[in-house]
């Protein structure tokens, strides 16, 4: 009977303290590698995600949701911000590129985002199959959302509404694939892209289309005109009033008529303004709104002035996605740590319950081992035989361990959005192999003692007591 026959003949006669040992040690490796590939993934992607974007404006609310929902893509926006609120920001010399995003509809998961051909420049990506959105209910898919859901150019999907794929279906307005962007490894392999136009008519909201004024703008336009023509009318009938009058006069002289009549004019001239303003007003809040607004800074000296003017002089806020993330970071690395001192914790309890096992089943096996030592068996080979017990614990401990790693990120993944599928479940990573020679390392250090023991058997002692 050779080595590895004997390791397994010994390890199967104590089969309940040995399947102990293997599911601490499985346990203990399984939380080391979900925390590790977890972890690593989502640094990786926030990294990835955030790498252009220096700064997001959207609704009053939490930042770090903000940031969330319109830079991941893993929550629920803050809300909705008037789309006039865009072109100022772009002609601002500190900005050097601004996105719009409109959020609010899904497809199996994957969210549907309206934006323009910017978002492609932002994000750094570009159409790998097809071409860009030229038309409404155009879309270009995420490399993955093409793979996952098997979808090609020319097919039709239909949204659902809302962040849930358990939305009310929106089948009355298809839309076509047109374009597949190429794979980017960040948010932009599992989203949906359309311009804003179709956000909008998906969900009923009148707009212009070619700079076609809607029928509110033309009507308050008209109104607004009404106003300056009467402010107008007012102002010349009054000035021929004050001109008569002042030739009429006695004793007033000419300089004073001219003032008062100069003073008149200014303060109707100011009504005419103030009515102006109103009616531009009027017309600028023409019920449009956007999710987001994705900001590239022109230069770092836009770091310590834009947001602050933005959360000061706007109904808006700003929110860094650097800042957030390393928040976000920070929160999330106190659990992992946590998670991380536990799953040490039961290696260590996995190695003391390996060497207890192999202690005890030693003492049970002296009179074998002398046995064995009498039949011509070396102290070397009852050393590597006691060794390779405890390695072989171990090692199946780590490979199990490392299969209900894999098996727990498919079910994280699986409970993730579509839109931020980050972990690749069954993908092998290289601290796996550091992991499971850790594991070897735990087995051989518990086998080490009750190795030495047999080693150091007495053949004459053992028998001679027995």
């Amino acid at each position: 009977m050779n080595t590895i026959q004997l390791v397994w003949k010994n390890l199967s006669r104590q089969f309940g303290s040995v399947f102990l040992s293997i599911l601490l040690t499985a346990f203990g490796i399984s939380i080391l590698a979900v925390l590790s590939i977890t972890g690593e993934s989502f640094e990786k992607q926030l990294d990835n995600n955030s790498k252009n974007i220096d700064l997001v404006v959207g609704a009053k609310g939490s930042p770090l949701q903000l940031i969330l929902s319109s830079v991941y893509h893993i929550d629920n926006p803050t809300g909705n911000i008037p789309l006039d609120e865009l072109d100022p920001l772009r002609q601002n010399p500190l900005v050097q590129l601004a996105v719009p995003l409109s959020l609010g509809d899904n497809f199996k998961g994957h969210r549907i985002v309206g934006t323009d051909s910017s978002f492609l420049s932002i994000y750094e990506t570009s159409i790998r199959e097809g071409r860009i959105w030229q038309n409404n209910f155009e879309v270009v898919i995420g490399d993955q959302v093409a793979k996952k859901q098997q979808l090609k150019i020319g097919d039709q999907i239909h949204s659902s509404h809302g962040l849930s794929k358990d939305g009310h279906h929106h089948d009355e307005h298809p839309f076509t694939i047109v374009g597949i962007l190429k794979h980017n490894n960040n948010v932009t392999d599992n989203l949906i892209l359309t311009n804003l136009e179709s956000v909008w008519d998906v969900h009923g909201i009148a707009h212009a289309h070619d700079h076609e004024e809607t029928a509110l703008q033309k009507e308050l336009r008209e109104r607004e005109e009404d106003r300056e023509e009467t402010v107008k009318a007012h102002l010349h009938h009054h000035g021929e009033d004050l001109e008569e009058n002042s030739n009429a006069a006695l004793g007033t002289s000419g300089k004073d008529h001219h003032d008062h009549n100069h003073d008149e004019q200014d303060q109707h001239e100011e009504e005419g303004m103030f009515v102006k303003s109103i009616g531009a007003d009027m017309v600028k809040q023409n019920g449009l709104e956007i999710t987001a607004i994705l900001i590239k800074y022109q230069s770092p000296a836009a770091i310590g002035i834009l947001p602050k003017m933005i959360d000061q002089q706007t109904d808006m806020q700003a929110a860094s996605p650097a800042m957030e993330s390393t928040r976000l970071f920070s929160l999330l690395g106190v659990g992992m740590d946590s998670l991380a001192i536990l799953a040490y914790v039961i290696m260590l309890i996995a190695g003391l319950s390996v060497f207890i096992n192999l202690y005890n089943a030693l003492k049970q096996r002296k009179y074998d081992l002398a046995i064995m030592r009498t039949l011509g068996a070396s102290k070397g080979k009852l050393f590597n035989i006691v060794l390779l017990e405890g390695l072989t614990i171990t090692i199946i401990g780590g490979l199990v361990g490392l299969l209900l790693a894999h098996l727990a990120l498919y079910y994280i993944s699986n409970q993730t959005s579509q839109s931020a599928d980050f972990i690749e479940a069954f993908r092998l990573h290289p601290k796996e192999f550091v992991f499971l020679c850790v594991a070897c390392l735990i087995g051989v250090l518990a086998a080490l003692i009750p190795a030495v023991k047999a080693y150091r058997t007495s053949i004459a002692g053992t028998l001679s007591n027995k």
